[in-house]
């Protein structure tokens, strides 16, 4: 049954096709919702919450990921103000709203009178996606990570969690999960790295993928070796190994501040394509 919240209702299985359809009218700004609905089938029990679909005349026209990340697809104004008129009618559950810059800023309208104080509004993120062979060369040392990596590797995700987030992972007693995820990471094959002499000098990590796209996530460089390349080249090798092994066209978003990360993925070739927006509690 639809509610009557502007034909807003929990999607499930039996959605799949239909969502999936939804997502890839733009596969790579969808990508993180796609991957997770090719991951849980759509079923809150593996969700660890529930994807919203609006529907127009029985078709599906918009929908949003409500788990620890908020996150519409495919909504413009009208279909964000009904995911928020929806989200208003129960407690705030979710950790961080993030999407293109127009649906997040009109939800975070409706619902900020209700769901408290945000620590960090981030409006201006540029989204940008690479599907041509990198412009510059890839470092030929940056590599897969293995499991025998994990204790040089993990602080590295700690510290750059922290600088990009404001707060370490481990907060809370949440050492354990993240060490489990950046674990599972190693497993899938989605974590690159260099190490100069058991040092590591540079990251990267596949956040998600679907057939038609792949987000980055994690790019990190030791505060004294930055300046000289290691994150252009590293890029580059990260953006070669995806292309040919995850996925065809490979993106992120990075904070609009961050000059030195930005000029670094335009020599590598990646073009903006839209502008996020990231609302963290």
């Amino acid at each position: 049954m639809l509610s009557t919240r502007q034909g807003v209702r929990v999607l499930d299985g039996a959605d799949l096709d239909a969502f999936l359809t939804l997502a890839g009218q733009d596969p790579v700004v969808n990508v993180f919702a796609d991957h997770r609905a090719r991951t849980t089938n759509l079923e809150p029990r593996w969700l660890g919450g529930e994807v919203w679909g609006r529907f127009d005349g029985g078709d599906l026209v918009a929908a949003c990921h409500v788990g620890a990340n908020l996150v519409p697809v495919q909504c413009n104004a009208d279909d964000a103000r009904a995911f928020a008129e929806r989200a208003l009618t129960r407690s705030r559950s979710v950790s961080t709203i993030v999407g293109p810059h127009q649906a997040v800023e009109t939800f975070w309208h409706t619902v900020s009178g209700s769901w408290g104080q945000p620590r960090e509004l981030r409006w201006r993120q540029p989204h940008l996606e690479i599907s041509g062979a990198p412009l510059v060369d890839p470092d030929p040392a940056v590599r897969r990570t293995v499991r025998s990596d994990l204790d040089e590797l993990y602080p590295a995700c700690v510290a750059m969690y922290t600088e990009e987030v404001g707060v370490s992972p481990e907060a809370g007693g949440g050492a354990e999960l993240y060490r489990a995820r950046v674990s599972q990471l190693i497993s899938r094959g989605w974590s690159f790295a260099r190490f100069d002499e058991g040092r590591l000098v540079f990251k990267a990590e596949v956040a998600c993928a679907s057939p038609r796209a792949a987000q980055i996530q994690g790019v990190y460089v030791p505060p004294d070796l930055r300046g000289r390349g290691l994150a252009t080249a590293g890029m580059a090798a990260v953006v070669r190994h995806v292309q040919h092994h995850v996925a065809p066209v490979v993106s992120l978003y990075v904070n609009d501040w961050n000059l030195a990360a930005r000029r670094a993925y335009e020599r590598v070739g990646f073009v903006q394509t839209e502008t996020f927006s990231t609302v963290m509690f």
